[in-house]
Formats: structure tokens, C-alpha cells, sequence
């Protein structure tokens, strides 16, 4: 990855935490963190990969981020000058859950011996 989509990836992240921390009401408990940022080179869509905590609450806030995605890119777009704003496109990032799940499959191979 170029220096460049580093810097860029790096300022939409910025930008979209602060506007999660700013604007977006989240049921008491949940959290929401960005994981990684992915633009493509085209300039044309940018992955935000977030996790949720408690897990099963992802379905809530991924509905929550859909229903907002729009006001989220309209406070992007006034937040970073670019002449093209990537679409904003959220991805929850079940990696976390898949290995726990992994874990508790090798325990109950390891038990079973």
C-alpha cells in the first residue's frame, strides 16, 4: 500500500472516530471501535471494518450505522477536503468471534483425546 492510501486511510479513520464519538447514540453497554480503514485505490469506496462489544449487539449496530451511513458521509465529506469523498461502506469485522471459536473447538479436540 502506498504511503499516500496510508495517509488517506489514516484521516478517514480519524475523521469517522470522532464522528462515531460526536454523533452516534449507541444503546448504553455497546461499544464500537474501527478496526482498520480500506480506501480503494480508485478513490471510489472506503471499508471501515469495525468491531462491536458485546458481540451479539452487532446486528443493532450494524442497523444503527446503515440508518446513519448518510449523515456519516455527509459530516465526512465537510470534514476532509478531497475532491472526490469515498462512499462509505461498514463492515463488522467477525474475526475476534471466529477465533474464539476456533479456541473452543481445538479445547474440545484437546479434551477428547
Amino acid at each position: 500500500m502506498s504511503f499516500r492510501m496510508q495517509k488517506i486511510n489514516s484521516l478517514i479513520r480519524e475523521q469517522i472516530s470522532d464522528i462515531f464519538s460526536r454523533e452516534l447514540d449507541l444503546k448504553p453497554g455497546v461499544f464500537l471501535t474501527i478496526l482498520k480503514v480500506d480506501t480503494t485505490t480508485d478513490l471510489r469506496y472506503t471499508n471501515v471494518f469495525v468491531s462491536v462489544f458485546p458481540e451479539k449487539e452487532g446486528n443493532y449496530v450494524m442497523t444503527a450505522l446503515k440508518n446513519e451511513r448518510s449523515n456519516i458521509q455527509k459530516n465526512l465529506s465537510k470534514k476532509i477536503s478531497m475532491k472526490m469523498i469515498p462512499k462509505v461502506v461498514f463492515k463488522l469485522d467477525a474475526t475476534e468471534a471466529q477465533a474464539d471459536e476456533i479456541e473452543k473447538i481445538l479445547r474440545t479436540i484437546e479434551l477428547g483425546e
